[in-house]
C-alpha cells in the first residue's frame, strides 16, 4: 500500500483507486514477479494499415493520458516487470506519447524497452531523441514481395506503389545507427507460406525473428458480427507452417511460434491497462491494473506462464549501450 500511495503521489494522481488494490486472492510476491517479467502494452488500437489477419483491430481510438500510462508502468515495475513491449495498433501514430513512455520506462522504471511497429512512421528525428531509451525495435515483415504485402494489407493496396520493404530496410539502418537491436515479426498465412525469405533475412540480420502461425480470435478476425476482420481464409495448417519454418531453418535468429505456443503465452495489456485473456479463443479483458492493481488483474489474465518459459520468453533483452553499431546494410 505504501508503494502504491507513493507512486500516485509522485505522479499527482488522485488516490481514488487505492482501496480496490488489496482485494485479490493472496499470491506470493515472488510468484507475481516471475509471471510479469515481460509485459506487452497496446497503447492504442489505432493503425494506419489494414492487415487482414490482424487480431487486435481498431475497434476504438482510446488511449490513456500520459499520467495514467506512467502510473501503470510504475505499478508493473513494483510488481516485478523487467521488460515492457509497446505495441498497437501502430504505436508510432502517437510518437510523443510513445517516446515519453519509452524514456520513463527506461530511465525511471529501469525496464528494458522494446517496440513492435509496422515501420511506416518511424522517423530519424524520433530515433535521435528517443532511440537511446529503446533496446529492441521489432518490425512486422510478412513478405518481401510488394504484391503480397498489398494483398495482406501492409501499406497501400496498389502493388506498384507498395513501399513496405523499403521502409523496413530504412528502419534496419536506423537501428544500426542507434545501436538498437533489430527484430522481425512474420505472420505465416495462406498468402506467404510458400515464400523463401532467406536472402532478405540474411541481409537484414535480425537479432530475433519471430514467425507466428496466423491466429483466429473471436471478436477480432473470425468474421463474426462484431469482428472487423475475417482471416479464416488466411489460415495455414500446421504442416504448411512447419514447411515455412523448415525452409528457413538455417536462420539462427528464427523462433517459430505455432498457435499452440503463441495464443496464451504473452501477457497482454490493452489500451485501458487491462490484461487480455485469450484462452477461450477470444479476448476477455480483466479489470484494469489502475483499478485493482497488478496482482488481482493478473489472476484474470489466462496467462500460460509455463508456455512462456518453454518458448524462451526470457532472453537477453537489454542492448549493449557501450557504443553505436556500424551500419549492417553495406
Amino acid at each position: 500500500m505504501m508503494i502504491i500511495t507513493a507512486i500516485l503521489t509522485s505522479l499527482m494522481i488522485p488516490l481514488l483507486v487505492v482501496s480496490a488494490f488489496n482485494t485479490s486472492p493472496p499470491q506470493s510476491s515472488s510468484s507475481v514477479a516471475n509471471r510479469v517479467k515481460s509485459v506487452n502494452y497496446f497503447i492504442s488500437r489505432e493503425c494506419n494499415y489494414k492487415c487482414k489477419f490482424c487480431f487486435h483491430t481498431q475497434k476504438n481510438t482510446n488511449k490513456l493520458g500520459i499520467g495514467n500510462a506512467k502510473l501503470g508502468l510504475q505499478l508493473l515495475q513494483h510488481s516485478g516487470t523487467e521488460k515492457i513491449n509497446f505495441a498497437g495498433g501502430e504505436p508510432f501514430l502517437n510518437p510523443q506519447v510513445l517516446g515519453e513512455l519509452c524514456q520513463f520506462a527506461h530511465s525511471e522504471c529501469g525496464m528494458a524497452v522494446s517496440i513492435i511497429s509496422n515501420g511506416s512512421l518511424i522517423k530519424s528525428e524520433w530515433m535521435d531523441r528517443y532511440g537511446q531509451y529503446v533496446d529492441i525495435l521489432g518490425v512486422s515483415v510478412d513478405s518481401f514481395d510488394p504484391a503480397t504485402n498489398a494483398l495482406i494489407g501492409r501499406g497501400t493496396g496498389d502493388t506498384t506503389k507498395n513501399q513496405h520493404v523499403s521502409r523496413v530496410l530504412k528502419v534496419r539502418e536506423l537501428c544500426a545507427q542507434h545501436g538498437i537491436l533489430f527484430k522481425m515479426n512474420t505472420v505465416v498465412c495462406s498468402l506467404n507460406h510458400h515464400e523463401d525469405m532467406n536472402e532478405y533475412v540474411t541481409t537484414l540480420d535480425p537479432y530475433r525473428w519471430k514467425a507466428f502461425q496466423c491466429l483466429i480470435l473471436q471478436g477480432e478476425n473470425a468474421g463474426g458480427v462484431n469482428d472487423l476482420n475475417d482471416a479464416r481464409e488466411l489460415q495455414v495448417t500446421r504442416e504448411e507452417f512447419d514447411a515455412f519454418i523448415q525452409r528457413h531453418s538455417d536462420q539462427s535468429a528464427l523462433i517459430p511460434e505455432p498457435n499452440t505456443v503463441m495464443q496464451n503465452s504473452y501477457l497482454l495489456l490493452d489500451e485501458e491497462l487491462r490484461f487480455l485473456d485469450c484462452s477461450e479463443n477470444g479476448k476477455i479483458p480483466s479489470q484494469s491494473i489502475l483499478e485493482v492493481g497488478v496482482e488481482r488483474a493478473l489472476s484474470q489474465a489466462g496467462f500460460d506462464d509455463d508456455m512462456f518459459q518453454k518458448r524462451g520468453g526470457i532472453f537477453e533483452w537489454t542492448r549493449d549501450r557501450g557504443g553505436n553499431n556500424d551500419s549492417i546494410l553495406k
